[in-house]
């Protein structure tokens, strides 16, 4: 097994709240200091496959200001604060395993400037990817990063996220030009201007993005808005082999399509999508692609791709071009996950997150699918291959220790194939629990050493989500 194995038990740590601790906050937000057990449950788990480890009481902050008055009081008292977004964390980043408070930012969910004209929007970190594309739907602009689940900006910030579009328009780390932090001092810091570029100094923003709540709480996001495509245009092939469908993605990438989506499903999650979606879809190795731009513009890109998907046996290329068939295709698609757990009831899911340099795209899913062919429980790949990042699913009986140990050798087997091709351990989900062991691998003994400096020059006490990422 991995040293970042844990078998799915944790090591949980709760000390108990001081009741001085208790007390304060209970004064100082009332009913919006919650310890009901319902309440921290909630808190408590996310889609890894991790038991329910609920903090010890909950706070739903409003402003800067609530969340600056929780950092003080929990460095007075030495007690633990995880931020919680909307809870669609797949590796465990919001697990209270050394107890203390969750942070709910949910109520922070006000859109607090949009300029159309510098294409820029400043949100609250409550703001989810929806609430955003909603407000700015007179604008003629888009905020493009869709990680799938409707996650807040906040927790897309803080696992430095991205998702279906970052083929074209990149991850949370290229669309974030700032951000508002309360660091350990409860200072509010402003790392960031408007400018599209500066060179000013160290790039903290960029420090925060992917620190899982480790090192302060992010509170505002300014990002940057796109166009709304003139046209767009969405279409399925499939294909009889793995290696075609993927030599597929790689061709069209190193010709330069400026492709939005380029989506791989494998056969079996083709299966499971048809009947969660109530879809026909073929059952096949199929691409998902989707084309954005002028109307002449979208039908060239569509043209190049098919044309080299047909120079490698893709067949029954199927277009979307209506709104509401592009919107059904990727919602089903986005649904992966949960088809895959209604095809087996009580079941849960392992995901894995590796991407590769393009070139190696496709050894590195060959090899995984070889893996997983080991397996006697349901598996699935599916992925962002055109930024070189997919997705295994392993559904395991949580109860059958026997399925868990075969899932985590398998896991370890496929990061470590993504890690001799100068891959990672993870695309765009982060470290968070599960993949602890990994990040020592792929960083080296020196590289984590620099970050646990950076942690405890940030957070000397170490209260911001202990027990993550080291």
């Amino acid at each position: 097994m991995a040293d970042g194995d844990t078998r799915h038990t944790l090591k949980v740590e709760a000390r108990g709240l001081p009741e001085p601790l208790r007390a304060a906050l209970a004064e100082r937000f009332g009913e919006r200091f919650s310890t009901a057990r319902a309440v921290r449950e909630h808190h408590g788990r996310d889609e890894s496959p991790f038991p329910v480890t609920p903090p010890e009481a909950v706070v739903f902050a409003e402003s800067n200001e609530d969340v600056a008055d929780v950092v003080r009081l929990c460095r007075r008292h030495r007690v633990p604060l995880i931020p919680f977004g909307a809870g669609s964390s797949v590796e465990g980043q919001l697990l209270a395993v050394r107890g203390g408070i969750s942070l709910d930012l949910s109520r922070m969910n006000r859109v607090l400037d949009v300029r159309p004209e510098d294409m820029t929007a400043t949100v609250q970190a409550g703001v989810t990817r929806k609430q955003l594309n909603e407000a700015l739907k007179d604008t003629g602009l888009f905020f493009p990063i869709d990680p799938g689940a409707d996650a807040s900006l906040g927790g897309m910030c803080a696992t430095r996220a991205s998702g279906t579009n970052a083929v074209r328009y990149g991850t949370m780390r290229e669309v974030v030009l700032g951000l508002a932090v309360v660091d350990s001092d409860g200072d509010l810091v402003r790392p960031f201007n408007r400018a599209k570029k500066s060179a000013a100094g160290y790039d903290l923003a960029r420090l925060m993005i992917g620190s899982e709540g480790t090192l302060g709480v992010i509170t505002e996001v300014t990002v940057k808005l796109f166009p709304v495509p003139e046209a767009m245009s969405a279409a399925v092939v499939c294909f009889e082999t793995l290696k075609d469908a993927i030599d597929t993605v790689i061709e069209a990438i190193q010709c330069g399509v400026p492709l939005a989506r380029c989506e791989y499903v494998c056969p079996a999650s083709i299966r499971t999508l048809n009947a969660y979606s109530k879809l026909s879809l073929r059952e096949a190795h199929s691409l998902f692609f989707e084309f954005h731009g002028t109307a002449a513009g979208v039908q060239e890109q569509a043209a190049t791709v098919e044309e080299i998907a047909t120079a490698h046996r893709g067949q029954g290329f199927e277009w979307a071009t209506r709104p509401e068939d592009r919107t059904r295709l990727w919602t089903a698609r986005h649904n992966a996950l949960f088809a895959l757990l209604a095809s087996r009831p009580g079941g849960k899911a392992i995901v894995t997150d590796t991407c590769v340099p393009i070139s190696r795209l496709a050894d590195s899913i060959v090899g995984a699918r070889a893996l997983l062919d080991r397996a006697p429980f349901p598996t699935v790949i599916a992925g962002h291959v055109g930024d070189g990042n997919f997705h295994c699913g392993l559904l395991i009986d949580p109860n059958d220790p026997s399925e868990i140990a075969l899932a985590e050798t398998l896991n370890d087997e496929i990061v470590r194939l993504a890690l001799s091709m100068d891959g990672t351990c993870t695309g765009e989900h982060g470290i968070g629990l599960h993949k602890v062991g990994y990040l020592r691998q792929e960083a080296g003994d020196k590289g984590v050493e620099l970050m646990r400096r950076v942690k405890q020059a940030l957070d000397p006490d170490g209260i911001f989500n202990p027990g993550k990422m080291f």
